[in-house]
């Protein structure tokens, strides 16, 4: 086995509990002609049952010595990209594709987001994540955790908490519990991202303020809103946001 103690600086520890191994393959339910890429498979372990349990996988993996490590358990029939998740040109995505993870803790949102305009290819994805944000990615409009990630998300994809792991199910253990989050794509309109995304930035710039203040220097035509524009941006749902985007 490879030194975890050296591989703290890609923030990810490894499960080794195999009851919690067996149980996110369980919730995944991989099938025999199912494609999957899964992201940062360390050393493996829940890879090697999906591999075993669906038709195609492909590996996106950035420490060399796991890349390494995966070839001689698993074999040169699966393709690895010994890549950055954040850098890599995500085009070989197919429609249908499943995606699975084991996030960094530290880069999980940033992947999230890259994700979230290939909703209409993807099948599903599964990924482990902080217990902190899997209740953002989970959260609804005036809870405290509806924020500005959670509003993107929620534009793409229905989500959904399937289990929580304990630390103890990690080599390594985090100082937090992690969750098990589905995402299923929401068969959403097209979006024009870069606008999308500012609409939501500004409207929570200033958590004190009324998304009319934050978005005041912005040509909005509020008269065509139907919800009160003296709201706080985490009180609007994700129709009064569309709302905005529609009339910017």
């Amino acid at each position: 086995m490879i030194d975890r103690s050296s591989r703290r600086r890609f923030g990810q520890n490894y499960l080794i509990d195999k009851s919690v191994i067996f149980q996110i393959v369980d919730k995944i339910n991989p099938g025999i002609e199912d494609d999957f890429i899964e992201i940062g498979p360390g050393q493996g372990a829940i890879t090697k049952s999906i591999k075993n349990n669906s038709r195609n996988l492909t590996l996106i993996e950035i420490d060399s010595e796991n890349v390494a490590y995966l070839k001689s358990s698993l074999g040169n029939e699966i393709k690895i990209f010994e890549e950055d998740i954040l850098k890599i040109d995500l085009n070989f995505i197919k429609n249908n594709d499943r995606v699975i993870g084991n996030l960094p803790y530290n880069i999980a949102s940033q992947i999230i987001i890259r994700f979230l305009e290939l909703n209409k290819k993807i099948f599903d994805m599964h990924f482990m994540v902080q217990k902190e944000m899997a209740e953002v990615i989970t959260s609804s409009p005036g809870n405290k955790s509806w924020n500005k990630f959670a509003v993107k998300v929620a534009f793409f994809y229905e989500t959904e908490i399937l289990m929580d792991i304990s630390p103890d199910a990690f080599d390594i253990k985090p100082k937090v519990d992690s969750c098990l989050v589905r995402f299923k794509p929401k068969n959403s309109q097209a979006f024009e991202i870069k606008k999308l995304f500012q609409v939501i930035d500004l409207s929570f710039q200033s958590k004190r303020k009324t998304i009319f203040n934050n978005l005041k220097k912005h040509n909005i035509n509020w008269e065509k809103l139907k919800f009160d524009k003296n709201l706080r941006a985490e009180q609007l749902s994700l129709e009064d946001f569309l709302e905005i985007y529609k009339n910017a």
